[in-house]
């Protein structure tokens, strides 16, 4: 009797009046075609990212692949071989093309602290924030960094009166961030704000971690100094993420995986043995410059 009813539930689950309307006898005496609006049930739209392995991205990716087969293998195209057989065999490939980015996200906010002088909040937070920025998109991933920014600084100056060791502060100020969070995608979901609605905890959860380094920044600094430093990360970030976020830029990794991956490296040798002026102490000091120059 049990497997009876279990099987009736079943049916009931997976035949729904959309079906029953296909099988219906008058449908088919009539020789009527049900219309596609009536078959298909509207689901809601997913944003199509990088850090997401999506059909329309994955098939963007697959599409360079296929139209340029790698060949046999040989020195020139191991790595680019590498890809091929792991994206075959399964791997995402964009997850693939994400991994062989990231070191050019970092060599190039390294290059901008270590050449140009950019002073931002270390080199990794830079290149997580552009991640996270480029799961939730722009505009999305810039409105939580707002809010994640104004609540840490205000939870902070709140909490700073109840004079609580370091660890439990942090802890607590954690709690208010997320407390932050949660209100910022209630509020969305309210006005339905869909960029802010279908983010998902990935990009959200390195926002809140990052909160700890936005807070030591806060503790170390001046008031000023840190907002440079906040304004430089986020200006790195957003750099960092349309680079990754770009299709030619993706589409160039695929083809030509060996140079870029590997120049990296060599970009990253050249810079460690620079020890020169910055652009920004260059600027700053050229008058001085000139002096010797004509000395």
């Amino acid at each position: 009797m049990n497997k009876i009813i279990l099987s009736i539930v079943l049916f009931l689950a997976f035949v729904n009046p959309v079906h029953a309307e296909l099988v219906s006898p008058i449908a088919t005496m009539s020789g009527e075609i049900a219309t596609p609006a009536a078959i298909v049930e509207k689901q809601p739209l997913e944003k199509t990212n990088l850090t997401q392995p999506t059909d329309e991205t994955k098939s963007k990716l697959q599409k360079v692949l296929d139209g340029n087969p790698v060949g046999e293998l040989s020195w020139n195209n191991f790595l680019r071989y590498a890809i091929t057989k792991a994206a075959d065999n399964g791997v995402p490939i964009n997850t693939i093309v994400l991994i062989l980015l990231f070191p050019l996200v970092v060599a190039i906010v390294a290059a901008a602290r270590h050449l140009i002088g950019v002073r931002g909040a270390g080199i990794l937070t830079p290149a997580l924030l552009s991640v996270a920025f480029l799961a939730t998109g722009i505009w999305a991933g810039a409105a939580l960094f707002i809010v994640i920014l104004l609540v840490t600084v205000v939870g902070r100056t709140v909490l700073k009166s109840l004079k609580l060791q370091y660890l439990p502060r942090v802890s607590l100020l954690l709690w208010v961030v997320s407390a932050g969070v949660f209100l910022t995608l209630f509020a969305a979901s309210i006005w339905n704000i869909s960029q802010l609605v279908t983010v998902g905890i990935f990009p959200i959860l390195i926002l809140m971690l990052l909160a700890e380094t936005f807070i030591d920044i806060q503790a170390g600094r001046s008031g000023s100094e840190a907002r440079a430093l906040f304004f430089q990360t986020f200006a790195l970030a957003m750099i960092s993420s349309l680079l990754l976020g770009s299709e030619m830029v993706q589409r160039a990794l695929l083809m030509w995986p060996e140079i870029i991956f590997f120049g990296v490296a060599i970009f990253d040798l050249f810079m460690g043995r620079y020890t020169g002026l910055r652009l920004s102490e260059y600027l700053m000091y050229r008058g001085i410059v000139k002096e010797d120059e004509e000395e």
